[in-house]
């Protein structure tokens, strides 16, 4: 079979650059962008997710990969990856600023753990939830969701010298504030609870000024957080579902022009 010189420039061409935006969005979205993931794992992912895609990528255009045009289009391609999957490590973070407010709330803020995912240490709390939201993002089939509007984002969202505009991308910084809403959804009952036990333990104080507030009041928060974390733990699919929604809702935004 002969192939052409043209042919196989304009093949490999469209498979670098499809791979560069799938490569950009594992690279910083949750789970697949996790320090837990080792590198040749998201390599090896992004390399047959690129093939499983290659018959979507039409009309590709034939650039030299190391010409300024292709670079151009290289950029374009890393902005959308980068874009995708900002918007699912955004709805995984509600998870993760929402254990650390109960953490803070409860008295477990010394309680740290170091994040794999950023890098830094977080409330052992967030990170409970951050696991939490891993298992069920794969029990709702979130992951072939993210595959589905990547292949199709190939169709809405071709290759080429234009990517997205600024009107998609403010709209992506606005819709942001997803992370901090959803996260005080989430540890609402848990500061509900911790409030009211505060607002008990202040009567009590003025009540009985010789009562040691310091030496059952933490313990008593402590307990009582548990307990309404556990009540509170069976609301947490129906929630982080509705935040996945959104997120794909968003993600379908990014992917039209």
């Amino acid at each position: 079979m002969d192939v052409s010189a043209n042919a196989l420039t304009a093949w490999i061409s469209a498979f670098m650059l499809a791979f560069a935006r799938i490569g950009a969005m594992l690279s910083v979205s949750p789970v697949f962008g996790s320090g837990l993931t080792p590198v040749r794992i998201r390599l090896v992912l992004g390399l047959l997710l690129t093939w499983i895609v290659q018959p979507f990528v039409q009309g590709a255009p034939t650039v030299e990969p190391f010409g300024l045009a292709g670079v151009i289009v290289l950029a374009q391609q890393v902005l959308i990856g980068l874009a995708m999957g900002l918007v699912l490590q955004i709805g995984f973070s509600a998870l993760t600023v929402g254990g650390q407010v109960m953490a803070n709330s409860m008295g477990l803020g010394f309680a740290s753990v170091v994040d794999p995912q950023n890098g830094v240490q977080v409330p052992l709390l967030g990170e409970f939830y951050w696991l939490l939201g891993a298992l069920l993002f794969f029990g709702f089939g979130g992951h072939l969701v993210v595959v589905e509007l990547l292949a199709k984002s190939f169709h809405t969202l071709p290759v080429s010298n234009s990517g997205m505009t600024g009107d998609t991308l403010w709209a992506l910084v606005s819709w942001s504030g997803l992370m901090f809403d959803e996260g005080l959804r989430i540890a609402l009952p848990v500061l509900s609870i911790v409030l009211l036990t505060n607002l008990a333990f202040g009567v009590a104080t003025r009540a009985a000024p010789q009562l040691n507030i310091f030496s059952v009041g933490f313990s008593v928060t402590l307990l009582l957080g548990f307990v309404a974390l556990l009540f509170s733990l069976g609301h947490l699919p129906p929630v982080f579902d509705g935040v996945l929604g959104s997120c794909f809702q968003v993600l379908g935004m990014l992917v039209h022009r």
